[in-house]
C-alpha cells in the first residue's frame, strides 16, 4: 500500500497555526472589506423568490403565463415570391393584470429600407463589393423588404395600433382583464427574401434550373411574451438575439404551387387532397419502419418534378397543438424520406425533406440524425412530445422551430464531401433539432439570455454526437474552451450578457456554457447526481418560461449541491481557470525536534507531556530517521517519502484540484480536491503525500478536465522551457 497517513502531521500543522497566530496578535488593525469570497452565496444577484418562481426553482402555486390561437391562411406566390397573410389572433390574458394593449413582433420589418439595424454597427470602407451591395450601400436603392399591414381589426372594426419599426402595438378598445379573451385579426404581406444574397435566417434559395428552395419562418406578426419578470417582452429584433413567444395552438392553410411538396410545424390534415396514392402509401410504411428511411419522394421522382412549373395551387392544411411558434418549407425539388423512432414506446416520425444537390449526403444521414437526436435528448430531458421531427436542407441555414428546422452540409457537385462537411452537417442537424428541446418546449427569453437555449442545448448535443459517431465528434469541450477564456479580455463578454452587445458570440453563447455544464457533469457533479438535476430543471419548466435564476437554483434544488461558486465564476465573470504546482518540498520522519517545535514544547510542556511519545517531520534530510515510527507502526509499512506540495491559483475561477501521482514502478494514483479547498485562501492551498515509494512527478489536471488556460505550471519537475517552446508559444498566441 502506496499511502498511509500519519497523526503527527497534526502536530506540525498545530504548531504551524499556533506561530502564525502569535505572529498575526503583533499585527495593527488592518482596513476591513466587504465579502469577495468566490464562495459567497448569489443572494445578491439573483431574482427574490415569489409565488410565481419559487426559491428551489420551481414555478411556484401562482405562476401563469400567456395563451395565444393562431388561425391562418398563408399564400405563397412564386412568381413574385411574396407572402400574402391573413391572420385571426386570440389572445388569452391569464395573468393577474389588466392589458392596456398588446405588442406584436414585426420580425421582417429588421431588413426594411428603413431599418435601423444597418445604422447601428461600426462600419469602415470595403475594398471590394457586389454591384448589389454598391447599389444598397452607395446609391440607396431600396429591396422592398419588411411587413406592409393591410388590416388590423377585431369584429370588423380598425384598431388604433403603432408600428415602432420591428414592434406594433396593438392598442386595445377597453382594458383587458384577467381572465378575458381578445380576438383579433391582421392581414398583411412581404416580399421574401433570398437567403444567399439578402442573408437572413428564413427565406429562399434559388437554384440555376429557376427553382427556389423555400425555407419560411418569422413570416407572421407574432405576439410577443408578458410576464412578471420582464412585463412586455418588447425589445427591439436587431437580427441576433432571437425570439420570446407564447405557447399557443394553430391551424394553418398553406396555399403553394400545385408541384410543391411540404411540411410544416404541425399534423397534416388534408393527406388524401395533397398526396398521392403512392406517397401515402410509403408514408404508412415510414410509420411503421424504425430501422432505416423509407423514401416518400425518390430522387428521380424529385428530378421529374423540379422540371415543371405548375400553374395551379394546392392548400396543405396543419394543426398544431401547444406550440410556440409555426414554420413550414415549400419546394418542388424535395426528395423526401421518413422513418420512426421509437421513444421510450412513443412512435415518433424522423422526416427530411432535400433537393437533390444535397445527396448523397443527406440521404446516408439526416433522417438517422434526426432519430438519434429525439432519442439521445429524451434520455436526458423528457420524452419527446411532438409527433414528428423535420430536417429541411438550405445551403447556409441553421435555425430552428417546433418540429422543424432548416440545415446547411452539401457535397460537393459530383457527390463527394470530406470528413469536416459530413460532421458539419451532422452537427448543425442534431444542434437544430435538438433546439426543440430548448427553447421550443423550455420556453427561455431568447432576446434577453442567449445562453439558455443555445449553451444548454450544444451541451446536450455534444452528448448525442457522441452516440452518433464518437470517433468523427472526438472532442474536449473543456480543454476546446481555453483559447477563448484565455484571450484578449477586452473582447471577452460574461455569458450573462444581453445576446445583442456581446462580444464573440459563438464561444460565449454556446461553447463556454455548453463547456461549463461539460465540467459540471463530469469533474464537479458526476453523470449521475448532474443528470437528474438537468432533467428535474427540463421537466419542471416544459411549455413554460424558466429564467436564469430557476435554472441555477433548480440545478441546486435537485442536487443537494452548492454551487453558487461556479454561477457566479464561470457565467458573470470572464475569469479564467489556472492550477498550477507552486512547490514541492520533499520531508522526512525524525525522532528529532525542529527548533520552532522545541519552542512550542517549553511554551506549552503540560500539553505535550500529556501527548506522550512523538515522532516529527522535518524538512533536513541529514535528520531523517525512517525508523522512527517503527515502533508504533504495527506491523504496518511506513512511508519512505513525504512531500509537503502548495498549488498556486494564478486563475481567478475556483475549481477542483485534479492531482496524479506517478510513482517510481510507474503505477498512478488520482486524486480530486473539491473546489470548496479555495473557500479560506483562493490564492495557495497545501497537501502533503506519503508514499513507500519515490514519486517521480505529479500533475494537475492530466486530462484537461478544469479549463486551465495555461498549463506551464501543471507538472513538477517543471519541463524546462527550450527557445523552441517559446517560439512555439509565441506562434500560438
Amino acid at each position: 500500500m502506496k499511502k498511509i497517513s500519519l497523526f503527527v502531521f497534526s502536530l506540525f500543522f498545530v504548531a504551524t497555526a499556533t506561530l502564525a497566530q502569535d505572529k498575526k496578535e503583533k499585527k495593527e488593525v488592518q482596513q476591513g472589506h466587504t465579502d469577495q469570497n468566490k464562495f459567497r452565496q448569489m443572494k445578491d444577484v439573483l431574482a427574490s423568490p415569489n409565488d410565481q418562481r419559487t426559491a428551489s426553482g420551481a414555478p411556484g402555486h401562482q405562476y401563469t403565463q400567456q395563451k395565444v390561437d393562431y388561425v391562418m391562411d398563408i399564400r405563397l406566390e412564386e412568381s413574385t415570391n411574396k407572402i400574402y397573410g391573413d391572420e385571426n389572433i386570440t389572445y388569452y390574458n391569464n395573468s393577474k393584470d389588466h392589458l392596456d394593449y398588446l405588442w406584436v413582433q414585426l420580425d421582417q420589418n429588421m431588413r426594411a429600407d428603413d431599418s435601423k439595424t444597418p445604422l447601428a454597427t461600426s462600419q469602415g470602407a470595403s475594398p471590394f463589393l457586389t454591384p448589389e451591395n454598391f447599389k444598397s450601400t452607395y446609391l440607396k436603392e431600396g429591396k422592398g423588404f419588411g411587413f406592409n399591414i393591410e388590416k388590423v381589426e377585431s369584429n370588423g372594426k380598425a384598431l388604433s395600433h403603432f408600428i415602432n419599426r420591428t414592434m406594433m402595438r396593438v392598442n386595445l378598445p377597453k382594458k383587458l382583464a384577467p381572465g378575458q379573451e381578445f380576438k383579433f385579426r391582421i392581414k398583411w404581406n412581404y416580399k421574401i427574401n433570398d437567403i444567399n444574397k439578402d442573408g437572413g435566417r428564413s427565406g429562399l434559395e434559388s437554384f440555376p434550373d429557376g427553382n427556389n428552395n423555400y425555407t419560411i419562418a418569422q413570416f407572421f406578426p407574432r405576439l410577443a411574451v408578458y410576464n412578471n419578470v420582464e412585463g412586455w417582452q418588447n425589445m427591439q429584433f436587431w437580427g441576433r438575439s432571437e425570439w420570446a413567444l407564447e405557447f399557443g395552438d394553430y391551424v394553418v392553410n398553406l396555399t403553394v404551387p400545385e408541384d410543391h411538396i411540404v411540411d410544416a410545424t404541425g399534423v397534416l390534415q388534408n393527406e388524401k387532397e395533397v398526396l398521392t396514392k403512392t406517397q401515402r402509401k410509403r408514408w404508412e410504411k415510414a410509420r411503421k419502419t424504425f430501422d432505416n428511411p423509407v423514401m416518400i419522394v425518390t430522387q428521380e421522382e424529385a428530378e421529374k418534378a423540379e422540371k415543371g412549373r405548375a400553374t395551379k395551387t394546392k392548400t396543405w392544411r396543419f394543426k398544431a397543438q401547444n406550440v410556440r411558434d409555426f414554420a413550414f418549407a415549400s419546394s418542388r425539388k424535395y426528395i423526401w424520406d421518413a422513418m420512426a423512432t421509437d421513444v421510450n414506446g412513443k412512435t415518433v416520425m424522423a422526416i427530411s425533406l432535400y433537393p437533390k444537390e444535397g445527396n448523397p449526403l443527406w440521404e446516408e444521414h439526416s433522417t438517422r440524425a434526426v432519430a438519434t437526436t429525439l432519442v439521445e435528448y429524451s434520455k436526458l430531458t423528457f420524452d419527446y412530445p411532438y409527433p414528428k421531427a423535420i430536417s429541411v436542407h438550405s445551403e447556409r441555414q441553421g435555425m430552428e422551430y417546433p418540429m422543424i428546422c432548416f440545415n446547411f452540409g452539401r457535397p460537393n457537385a459530383d457527390g463527394t464531401y470530406s470528413d469536416r462537411t459530413k460532421k458539419g452537417m451532422l452537427g448543425v442537424i442534431i444542434h437544430e433539432v435538438g433546439h426543440n428541446f430548448f427553447p421550443m418546449i423550455v420556453n427561455s427569453d431568447e432576446r434577453q439570455w442567449t445562453w439558455m437555449d443555445e449553451g444548454l442545448n450544444s451541451f446536450v448535443e455534444i452528448l448525442a454526437e457522441d452516440v452518433y459517431d464518437a470517433e468523427l465528434f472526438a472532442s474536449n469541450p473543456a480543454k476546446d474552451i481555453t483559447r477563448y477564456m484565455g484571450g484578449d479580455q477586452s473582447n471577452i463578454s460574461p455569458i450573462m450578457s444581453q445576446g445583442d452587445y456581446v462580444k464573440q458570440f459563438g464561444p460565449n453563447a454556446y461553447s463556454k456554457p455548453a463547456a461549463g455544464l461539460y465540467i459540471l457533469r463530469k469533474t464537479i457533479m458526476g453523470p449521475e447526481l448532474f443528470d437528474h438535476a438537468f432533467r428535474t430543471y427540463s421537466k419542471r419548466w416544459m411549455f413554460k418560461h424558466p429564467t436564469p435564476a430557476d435554472f441555477f437554483r433548480s440545478m441546486e434544488d435537485a442536487s443537494g449541491m452548492d454551487l453558487d461558486w461556479f454561477w457566479r465564476g464561470w457565467f458573470y465573470t470572464t475569469d479564467v481557470s489556472d492550477i498550477g504546482i507552486k512547490t514541492v518540498k520533499p520531508l522526512y520522519l525524525t525522532d528529532k525536534p525542529n527548533d520552532r517545535v522545541v519552542k512550542l514544547k517549553e511554551q506549552y510542556k503540560q500539553y505535550f507531556d500529556s501527548l506522550g511519545d512523538l515522532v516529527y517531520i522535518t524538512d533536513k534530510k541529514e535528520d531523517a530517521n525512517p525508523k522512527a515510527m517503527d515502533a508504533y507502526a504495527n506491523g504496518k509499512e511506513v512511508p519512505s517519502y513525504i512531500y509537503s506540495v502548495e498549488f498556486e491559483k494564478p486563475g481567478g475561477l475556483v475549481m477542483p484540484i485534479i492531482v496524479e501521482l506517478t510513482y517510481a514502478d510507474d503505477t498512478k494514483e488520482r486524486i480530486t480536491y473539491p473546489a470548496q479547498i479555495w473557500m479560506k485562501d483562493e490564492n495557495t492551498v497545501k497537501r502533503v503525500f506519503s508514499s513507500t515509494q519515490e514519486i517521480k512527478s505529479i500533475k494537475v489536471d492530466p486530462d484537461f478536465e478544469t479549463a486551465d488556460v495555461d498549463t506551464s505550471n501543471n507538472s513538477w519537475p517543471k519541463k524546462e522551457t527550450t527557445k523552441f517552446d517559446k517560439f512555439k508559444n509565441k506562434v500560438k498566441g
